[in-house]
């Protein structure tokens, strides 16, 4: 045997021992994976308050444009954009000279068809005229005083007085502007009593009637556009008569009482209406996963056995769902790690209070 052959062989057998080595070793059974000791829990039954949340619109109960009533020049303007006024108060005054001159001139023609009356009352009842011609000079009197009222009231409204108690708006004229009759010169808000405003669609409008009283009264909160709540509540006082087609949803109105004028014209938020749940199912959302839109949690028997279980929610809070079906007060749920695990495996499990479980989440409850 030559040396070559003898080197070929002699490495032959030395991988036939390292493959019987290895073959060997592998024949020994691999220790079993250690379980992973998670936590788990049960929901929670308690009396559950929800609010639905909707986009509303802020009014001032009473907020009107102040415009002219009367054309010509601007004399005076007697407040300033912001300013509170009282009912009453002057806001503009219009030259009155040419209304004073025409309410002079129908005084004194009411003043001359006063006396032509006198002195044919006094011929009427001595004979001399005509109980007709009497009635004409009346009607002539009569015209001459509906005149002097009509050009009193029209100087009188060139003195612009405020209607009522209120916030004045942007001034849209500068002293001295020519003003038409009817031209906007202001607007004027009394926010001491506020119409919130918002829309529901068709199916929330159904599930709002179908759990009310019709002699009811909703109260309702307001979210102001800094997250915070406004400290009044409200009440729903109106709801439209028909849905607007374009949209589908039809509009609420909700009275909040302003005392400190916090809130103007024009502002938005959020109204929350309340929404109670008695004895919910209340489970952290944590605890689910998705499976094409449906969701899911994880059932753990005693023995530590996941089991992926269908559940339907029927409302939804800050990280809380409240369970329709699917669930009860007694399956054990697991709470945590469902990405680490899948459908059959075992685990180690770990029982948390459902109490416990739900400490830190957000939850209003009666």
């Amino acid at each position: 045997m030559s040396p070559r052959w003898k080197r070929f062989c002699a490495a032959a057998g030395a991988v036939s021992l390292l493959l019987m080595g290895i073959a060997g070793c592998s024949s020994h059974p691999r220790p079993a994976p250690e379980k992973l000791r998670l936590l788990v829990t049960t929901p929670l039954r308690k009396d559950t308050l929800l609010y639905d949340r909707y986009v509303c619109q802020i009014r001032a109960a009473r907020n009107i444009e102040v415009r002219a009533l009367e054309r010509g020049y601007l004399q005076t303007i007697y407040v300033d954009e912001g300013q509170f006024v009282r009912a009453g108060q002057p806001l503009f005054q219009i030259l009155p000279a040419i209304y004073q001159a025409e309410y002079q001139k129908a005084q004194a023609e009411y003043h001359y068809a006063q006396v032509e009356y006198q002195n044919a009352q006094a011929l009427a009842d001595s004979g001399v005229i005509s109980p007709n011609q009497l009635a004409l000079v009346k009607a002539k009197l009569e015209k001459a005083q509906a005149e002097l009222n009509l050009a009193q009231t029209h100087l009188q409204f060139t003195l612009i007085r405020a209607p009522y108690d209120g916030i004045v708006g942007m001034l849209r004229v500068r002293v001295g502007s020519l003003l038409e009759e009817g031209e906007l010169l202001t607007t004027l808000s009394d926010n001491s009593e506020l119409w919130v405003y918002f829309n529901l669609p068709e199916r929330d409008y159904l599930a709002y009637m179908s759990r009310i009283r019709p002699d009811s009264t909703v109260k309702v909160r307001l979210e102001l556009a800094n997250g915070e709540l406004f400290p009044h509540e409200g009440a729903i006082t109106a709801i439209e008569a028909e849905f607007e087609n374009t949209t589908g949803n039809i509009p609420f109105r909700a009275t909040f009482p302003n005392p400190t004028r916090l809130l103007r014209h024009g502002e938005t938020g959020n109204i929350l209406i309340p929404r109670l749940y008695p004895k919910a199912l209340l489970i952290p959302q944590r605890a689910t996963f998705e499976v094409l839109d449906k969701k899911y949690v994880y059932l753990v028997d005693e023995k530590g056995h996941l089991t992926s279980h269908l559940i339907e929610v029927e409302a939804e809070l800050p990280h809380l769902y409240i369970v329709a079906k699917g669930l009860s007060e007694k399956d054990r749920i697991l709470l945590e790690g469902l990405n680490r695990v899948r459908e059959g495996d075992y685990i180690e499990a770990q029982f948390v209070p459902p109490e416990e479980a739900l400490e830190n989440l957000h939850l209003h409850a009666e």
